[in-house]
């Protein structure tokens, strides 16, 4: 883990001494499971700017993220491009999920996603495969984190690779 969040470092320093001349574009996406709930639980962190011109290009939708003049279609179509790019397959069967909703925090929209009735006892594997804003930005990387039990990994998805699977 050490060595990957140095890798980050020194994958992502170059590029941020560019930032005014290019753009960095990443998500982060938190995978728990709760003891308690018996589910997974999902948070993904996407950059507003980002979102409001994917639903701009994508939809036509003017959506104007985080401000008082919101769309009001502007949930509905979140939720459809999160599950048309954002899927989560657990023992290698696809899952649904329930999509909790959203939250504004600094420059990032909070997206809450629970997968539920998780039995770990019987739960060998988990894959999400996240094609967020790849669509949208050929550079766009959407970083995982598993965190299951004492079991942790984290992958660095891109356009070509938009699949990582934790093994339990």
């Amino acid at each position: 883990m050490k060595s990957l969040k140095k890798l980050l470092v020194l994958l992502l320093l170059p590029l941020m001494a560019f930032t005014a001349a290019h753009k960095f574009y990443v998500s982060v996406t938190n995978v728990n499971y709760s003891e308690k709930d018996k589910a997974l639980q999902i948070t993904s962190r996407i950059f507003i700017d980002d979102l409001d011109k994917l639903l701009l290009e994508r939809y036509d939708l003017k959506a104007q993220l985080a401000t008082g003049e919101e769309s009001p279609l502007a949930d509905a179509y979140l939720e459809k491009y999160l599950r048309a790019k954002f899927v989560i397959e657990v023992n290698g069967n696809n899952a649904d999920y329930t999509y909790i909703g959203k939250k504004y925090d600094a420059d990032v929209v909070i997206f809450y996603i629970e997968v539920p009735n998780v039995d770990k006892a019987t739960l060998k594997s988990v894959q999400i495969e996240n094609e967020i804003l790849t669509d949208l930005f050929d550079e766009q990387q959407n970083v995982v984190h598993f965190k299951i039990g004492d079991q942790k990994k984290s992958f660095v998805l891109v356009k070509s690779r938009t699949k990582g699977m934790l093994n339990l």
